[in-house]
C-alpha cells in the first residue's frame, strides 16, 4: 500500500508510471526516471534539450516576494544540475479566488524579475483563479535549457569511487521557512539571533551559483560527473536517489554532514533531523575520484562552502551510513517530516 502524502517514493515510480510514459521518440535520451531532475530531448547539430517541471509556491506567511522565489529557484536548481542555467520558461498559473490584484502583481513581478537575473525567457503557460484553491501550490512550472549534448549531465552519471561533496548546509530551506513563517516561537525557543540568521538565509535556497561555479562557465571543468539538487528527504535522501539514479551504492559519513548551527537549532525548536529535511540550497556533486579538494577549492573562491561526505561504490555495497564506525542501511524517508512539522506548528496556532 502506497501512502500517498509528498514526493513519491522509489516504489510508486516504478510500480506504477515507469513503462507508462507515452510514445517513446528516437530522440528521447534521457526520459522520466527516479532520482532525475530533468529530461534530455536529443536535437540537431550535437545539441540537446533539456526540460524540468516543478510546483510553484505561494504561501501567504512568507509573502509575495519571497513565494516568487521559491517558484523560481526550485526550478532552476533542478536545471542547475546539466551544469547549466534555464534559457526558456513556461508557467501555469491556478490562484486562489482570494488572492487581490495587488498581491498577484507583486508575486508576478518577482517572478519575471528573478528569471530576467537568470536571463531566462518566459514564454508562455497559463493563468487562472480556482475556485476551492487554499494550497501553498499555486500550480506548476518548466524550466528548458539547450545545450551541446556532451556537456549536459545529468544525475544518473556519477560512477563508482566518484566522491561525493554537499555544498553549504543541511536544511537550509526547512529552517529559513520555518523561521520565517513562525518567527516569535523561533526567537523564543532558539533565540532571536537564530531566528534573525535563518531568515536571511531564505535567499541562500538557490543552487544555480553552485553548480556553475562546480563546472565553470564555460563548462571548462571535467572533474565533476553528476549533479543533484536536495529537495525533500534533506541531503541524505538527495544521495540516495543520486546512487539509485545511477546504479550505483555509497558509503556517507554521518560526521561530516553538514550542518551549521542556525539549521540545527531551528530544526531542534520543530524535532526535526535537518538532514531528512528539505534543503534547497545544497547541491550534491559527485567528482572524479582524488578531485574533491579542486572542486572544494573552486567553489571557496566563490564563496561557497563545500564538503567531502562520502564517495560512490558499486551496487552490491548498498547505500550506507557511517556513524560511529558502524555502517548501517541508509534510511530513505517517503515523507519529508517537514511538512509535517509545518503544518503542525500552523494547526497549533505557532507565531
Amino acid at each position: 500500500m502506497y501512502k500517498l502524502s509528498g514526493k513519491i517514493g522509489h516504489h510508486f515510480f516504478d510500480g506504477l508510471i515507469a513503462g507508462r510514459c507515452g510514445y517513446r521518440r528516437d530522440e528521447l535520451a534521457q526520459g522520466p526516471q527516479f532520482g532525475l531532475d530533468v529530461a534530455v530531448v536529443d536535437l540537431h547539430n550535437n545539441l540537446s534539450m533539456a526540460l524540468t517541471s516543478d510546483p510553484l509556491s505561494l504561501i501567504p506567511s512568507l509573502g509575495m516576494q519571497e513565494s516568487a522565489w521559491l517558484s523560481v529557484h526550485l526550478m532552476a536548481n533542478d536545471m542547475a544540475t546539466t551544469g547549466f542555467a534555464p534559457m526558456y520558461a513556461q508557467f501555469v498559473l491556478n490562484l486562489p479566488p482570494s488572492l487581490s490584484q495587488q498581491d498577484f502583481d507583486s508575486y508576478w513581478s518577482y517572478i519575471h524579475q528573478y528569471c530576467v537575473s537568470m536571463k531566462t525567457s518566459i514564454t508562455g503557460g497559463h493563468t487562472g483563479f480556482i475556485e476551492g484553491q487554499n494550497s501553498t501550490i499555486a500550480g506548476g512550472g518548466t524550466f528548458i535549457t539547450v545545450a551541446p549534448k556532451n556537456q549536459l549531465l545529468t544525475a544518473n552519471m556519477a560512477q563508482t569511487d566518484d566522491e561525493i561533496l554537499v555544498t553549504k548546509s543541511c536544511a537550509i530551506s526547512s529552517a529559513a521557512i520555518l523561521a520565517l513563517s513562525f518567527p516569535q516561537t523561533v526567537k523564543n525557543k532558539a533565540g532571536t539571533e537564530i531566528q534573525n540568521l535563518a531568515g536571511e538565509s531564505f535567499y541562500h535556497t538557490s543552487s544555480l551559483k553552485d553548480a556553475l561555479a562546480a563546472v565553470g562557465d564555460a563548462r571548462e571543468y571535467t572533474d565533476v560527473s553528476a549533479m543533484h539538487d536536495v529537495t525533500e528527504g534533506g541531503v541524505l535522501g538527495a544521495i540516495y536517489e543520486m546512487a539509485t539514479a545511477s546504479n550505483l551504492g555509497a558509503l556517507v559519513f554521518d560526521q561530516k554532514l553538514p550542518i551549521n548551527q542556525v539549521q540545527e537549532k531551528v530544526c531542534a525548536v520543530f524535532d526535526l533531523n535537518p538532514r531528512f529535511c528539505i534543503g534547497a540550497g545544497a547541491m550534491i556533486i559527485a567528482c572524479k575520484k582524488g578531485t574533491s579538494a579542486t572542486v572544494v577549492e573552486r567553489l571557496a573562491k566563490e564563496n561557497i562552502a563545500c564538503t567531502k561526505v562520502g564517495e560512490f561504490k558499486p551496487k552490491a555495497f548498498g547505500v550506507k551510513l557511517c556513524k560511529q564506525e558502524q555502517k548501517v542501511d541508509m534510511p530513505y524517508l517517503s515523507t519529508d517530516p517537514y511538512w509535517a512539522a509545518f503544518f503542525n506548528a500552523l494547526n497549533s496556532g505557532w507565531k
